[in-house]
């Protein structure tokens, strides 16, 4: 899949744009703060229907207006596809050929995007909850029931909590209602442990020999689940369950003193091991780098797999951070497969057929060019 035509109404520094791409590689230049990322952006926030760089909405609303209207054109093997998404106060609303979409999680996964930037090399070396969003983005591009059960465990949680806090406070005694939702809490919970475990398998059947191949065979790479409850990939539904209700029994006083949830999805975590070192504490940059780009062209190999058509790659930034050889095993990976946006402030020192053979762009001050 490619995206042939970008639009942009009152989006972040973009008054007005209008832009068509190829299927191949393009490269976006410009001086920092002219609006490259904005253009990357909004490409993501047309495919997630959420933006990688903040959970406030209203961020990408261009100053002083009411809303922010993206809208795209995306050729597939079989369809030609329009999209639109429209970002005001109210919230956020979806078009998918012209039809609005009552769920977001029935618009994502209309267009597939992976998103390499400077801060994805943070996934090895990051907190938590970098890992835990790449996990829950990426699932939900290749499973929306995914995207539809992280939401309905996001308001559980936040019910959950909200009760545990006041028990806390003596505002409320019964403790039926707490086993209530924490009943409710636990069957969204296994579902979502369940499906993690699944998909980090296939990341990895993909991620490993990439791995190998960049480290040219001198390192072997693991991805391990550390959920915050001891339940076991290959354990049953019902076994899985008695786990859960074992830790609850065991933190409910605690969480009662604490006022909030102290187990659960939202405090699980990823392990990247390589030649059986955990590469956060024991890794090198480069081991750390090597292992953050393997993932995210495993990535790519996942959702070709799954779907049977290539996602966009939008490398924002990300060139200048990687040494040559790296460079290297990224653009030959891509090369006439993906249609790739690079954001750059210069080509200058990358010395690759992929870029010459590319579409350039100049942006400047929220206007863009084909050069």
């Amino acid at each position: 899949m490619y995206i042939e035509k970008l639009a942009l109404r009152n989006y972040r520094n973009y008054e007005e744009l209008f832009v068509e791409f190829e299927n191949k590689v393009n490269v976006i230049l410009g001086e920092n703060a002219q609006g490259k990322t904005n253009v990357m952006e909004a490409i993501y926030v047309l495919a997630m229907a959420k933006s990688h760089r903040t959970s406030n909405d209203k961020d990408l609303i261009r100053w002083d207006q009411e809303y922010a209207k993206i809208e795209g054109r995306v050729q597939k093997q079989h369809s030609s596809l329009p999209l639109q998404l429209v970002i005001s106060k109210n919230g956020k609303k979806a078009k998918c050929n012209h039809i609005e979409q009552q769920k977001l999680s029935q618009y994502v996964g209309n267009l597939n995007v992976v998103m390499f930037a400077p801060e994805d090399l943070n996934l090895v070396k990051g907190s938590p909850q970098v890992r835990r969003r790449f996990i829950d983005m990426e699932i939900g591009q290749v499973s929306p029931i995914y995207l539809h059960d992280i939401s309905q465990y996001q308001k559980i949680l936040k019910q959950r909590n909200h009760y545990l806090k006041m028990l806390q406070i003596k505002r409320q005694t019964d403790l039926t209602m707490l086993e209530v939702l924490t009943e409710q809490f636990i069957m969204m919970s296994v579902k979502i442990v369940t499906k993690r475990f699944e998909f980090l398998r296939l990341l990895e059947k993909w991620a490993k020999p990439i791995h190998q191949g960049i480290s040219r065979g001198l390192e072997s790479l693991e991805i391990n689940y550390k959920p915050s409850v001891e339940v076991l990939e290959d354990q049953d539904l019902s076994k899985m369950i008695a786990c859960f209700e074992e830790k609850f029994n065991k933190l409910k006083t605690r969480e009662i003193e604490r006022g909030t949830t102290l187990f659960g999805p939202h405090r699980d975590d990823l392990l990247f091991v390589v030649n059986g070192r955990d590469v956060q504490t024991f890794g090198s940059q480069g081991q750390q780098r090597t292992t953050a780009l393997s993932l995210k062209l495993a990535e790519i190999e996942l959702i070709y797999a799954e779907i049977g058509e290539y996602p966009i790659l939008l490398l924002d930034d990300v060139l200048s951070e990687l040494d040559n050889y790296r460079q290297s095993h990224l653009l030959n990976t891509i090369q006439g497969r993906v249609q790739t946006f690079v954001t750059t402030t210069s080509v200058d020192g990358i010395d690759h057929q992929t870029l010459r053979e590319a579409s350039t762009y100049s942006v400047e001050a929220g206007y863009i060019r084909k050069v």
